[in-house]
């Protein structure tokens, strides 16, 4: 998105919501304490003014996915994921648990389901960290390991896991509770839809959260539809 310096910080949230995520990274409230310009809350918090327009422009670029994973070499589709998905949630979830902590404790009396939503947020984000850690720890070096051995012509003895498909099964289980926790917060948000007379966090919420959503659905997609069946093929043939 374009914006000059001297424009208000909220009436650049206002005009796209996401900009309140770009605000928040540098530590300035968009909020309460938004009616300042750019400029004026750079100075205010010290911040590096042009990496925060940088950021903002950055909002909005298309992401193209219709490229064909599918044809992706399986190592290089594990540094895809690891560069891209893993990346976002590890940066999103903090940011995300702040919002949701502020909103179901100064709204939650009139929008009670902002308390529940923020059981959520708590619930997976700990849950999602453990499962990146076992991907990056167990289940990416093992199709790494397979990969390497295929390229060399050689073969890889078994797993300290037994076959490729039991980290598999509990990485699509656990896949499957965190698509339900978002449905759950999907049908309490309304559809991620934020009442009239909610604030600038309340909206940066619900818009970090459907965000969230969309980058998960992609995430598990590129897992359970093309890494997975790959791993297990590629196990098949260079399993000794």
């Amino acid at each position: 998105m374009e914006t000059s310096i001297e424009k208000k910080v909220a009436e650049v949230v206002s005009e796209n919501i996401k900009a309140a995520h770009v605000f928040k990274k540098y530590g300035i409230d968009f909020c309460c304490g938004g009616n300042i310009s750019i400029k004026q809350a750079c100075e205010k918090n010290a911040v590096n003014a042009e990496s925060l327009i940088k950021d903002l422009q950055e909002i909005g670029k298309i992401t193209n996915f219709n490229e064909n994973f599918n044809a992706w070499e399986i190592d290089y589709l594990v540094d895809h994921i690891l560069n891209t998905h893993h990346i976002y949630v590890k940066e999103t979830l903090p940011v995300m648990i702040q919002y949701a902590s502020k909103v179901a404790r100064v709204h939650g009396e009139h929008a009670p389901e902002t308390i529940r939503i923020n059981e959520i947020v708590e619930e997976v984000a700990v849950e999602l960290m453990n499962h990146l850690l076992k991907e990056e720890q167990v289940l990416f070096p093992i199709v790494k390991e397979m990969k390497e051995a295929q390229n060399k012509g050689e073969k890889v003895a078994a797993f300290h896991c037994g076959s490729v498909n039991n980290p598999i099964f509990v990485m699509e289980a656990e896949h499957d509770h965190a698509g339900d926790a978002f449905k759950e917060i999907e049908k309490l948000s309304n559809q991620f839809t934020p009442p009239e007379w909610a604030c600038n966090t309340f909206k940066a919420l619900y818009s970090l959260l459907k965000e969230f959503q969309e980058d998960l659905h992609q995430h598990v997609h590129l897992e359970n539809n093309i890494l997975f069946p790959k791993a297990i093929a590629l196990e098949k043939s260079v399993l000794n």
